[in-house]
């Protein structure tokens, strides 16, 4: 019977079922085969709700997609470029950048590379890069930003592995500041990989042309104050997650359609449910998961699985090493709102056991995903590179090869020097 059911499972799954509808199904068979009352997923549902910190997710996704509406990426591109392209390799550096930004905010890096890709692609081809270089780095740079607040993954990490109490706990706020420094080491290793392959043309004038930098900020002066208050506002400890993603919603809100009247009513209307959408999504796939989380502690899963892997693995540094592979294959198969959910209430309990700090995890688990993107044969990002640019996606796949080694070098550091994620927050 239950190979029966596991099987119209994976049927189900085949033919396109919602995942949160396996998911739930599989937590209630569980729960059912267990005698446990099938009530526990909505009370999981209720205790989702009342988390304070988890209107955050709604907040900083509806700014992010209005950023997306309005001219905020051409302007953030002519800034950084203004300021940082009389550099050696300037352009990429700024194409680096402006993605990084980009997804911290939007929480998708798809969204990334079909947005961005329009102004950055010819940008870089005019300038004499080479296409297959062109290619890498946007495709590659779409989910850098990722571990930079206030970006979705952080916070929804820092909410599933509240529910396991942890000592030292996990906050929003801690994954936050831990996030900076292994997403700047990703940055600084593509910037000085950029600085080599740069053409000749394009090794910069040497100077900033102070003039158009002044007219760049000018016209960006609306969407400047944007990530000071936000970035100053969580890393200094001056107001919570909650409170900055109330403050960023409401600023970009107002900035967008009455300010500037960027967005009209249609468009404002388009873009709150598209964001809004995704949003539900995501918390129907985290209310879902928490029964399956429930019914995994019930029955002892983690611990019968540290127990198998503590068999074949005699050190934390194995163990990390073979998390990594798993969650590069994890993130190629998987998005990184139901890789979260799903997988860190099983991988969570046992880093535990090696000693590992939850808040490391979350980087370790959160840099894998990302490099997992545009791993592969099957990263998601290649294949939204090979529609937005038109090009096949073996050609996307060998354009992003050098990254790609770059950032699993940079996520190799991460995973093993601890203190990179931790010297902010412990």
């Amino acid at each position: 019977m239950t190979w029966l059911i596991v099987a119209a499972l994976l049927l189900l799954a085949a033919l396109g079922a919602p995942l949160f509808a396996l998911i739930g199904a599989v937590a209630m068979l569980g729960l059912h085969a267990g005698g446990a009352d099938l009530t526990v997923v909505m009370v999981e549902f209720y205790r989702l709700a009342d988390m304070p910190v988890l209107v955050a997710i709604p907040l900083f996704t509806l700014a992010g997609y209005l950023l997306g509406e309005s001219g905020a990426p051409k302007r953030l591109v002519r800034l950084t470029d203004s300021l940082l392209g009389w550099m050696p390799g300037g352009l990429a550096i700024v194409a680096l950048c402006a993605c990084a930004l980009f997804t911290a905010f939007t929480g998708a890096s798809g969204v990334t590379i079909v947005a961005m890709g329009a102004l950055l692609y010819p940008a870089l081809r005019q300038a004499r890069y080479g296409d297959s270089f062109s290619l890498g780095l946007v495709t590659s740079s779409g989910s850098l930003g990722l571990l930079f607040a206030p970006a979705v993954p952080l916070i929804l990490y820092a909410i599933v592995a509240q529910q396991f109490n942890t000592t030292p706990p996990v906050s929003v706020d801690a994954m936050f500041r831990a996030g900076l420094l292994p997403g700047l080491l990703m940055i600084l290793l593509l910037a000085a990989w950029s600085i080599y392959v740069a053409p000749p043309l394009e090794r910069g004038p040497g100077r900033i042309d102070w003039r158009e930098a002044g007219r760049a900020a000018w016209d960006a002066r609306w969407e400047i104050p944007l990530p000071i208050v936000v970035l100053g506002g969580i890393y200094s400890g001056a107001f919570a997650a909650s409170e900055v993603a109330a403050v960023t919603a409401a600023y970009v809100l107002v900035v967008t359609t009455l300010v500037r009247r960027e967005i009209d009513a249609p468009r404002l209307v388009a873009a709150i449910r598209e964001a809004m959408a995704l949003v539900g999504a995501i918390l129907l796939i985290l209310g879902v998961s928490l029964g399956l989380t429930y019914w995994f502690i019930d029955n002892s899963v983690p611990e019968r699985l540290f127990e198998w892997i503590g068999a074949h693995v005699d050190s934390k540094l194995a163990f990390l090493l073979l998390l990594n592979l798993f969650l590069l294959v994890l993130g190629m198969l998987l998005d990184i709102f139901s890789a979260t959910v799903i997988m860190v209430p099983i991988i969570l309990p046992i880093a535990l056991q090696f000693g590992i700090d939850p808040v490391h995890l979350g980087i370790v688990f959160l840099a894998n995903m990302q490099l997992g993107y545009f791993t592969p044969p099957v990263g998601m990002n290649l294949f939204i590179a090979a529609y937005r640019f038109q090009r096949p996606v073996l050609e996307i796949v060998r354009a992003c090869v050098p990254f790609f080694l770059i950032l699993f070098a940079a996520v190799l550091a991460i995973t093993y020097v601890p203190w990179l994620s931790l010297v902010l927050v412990r």
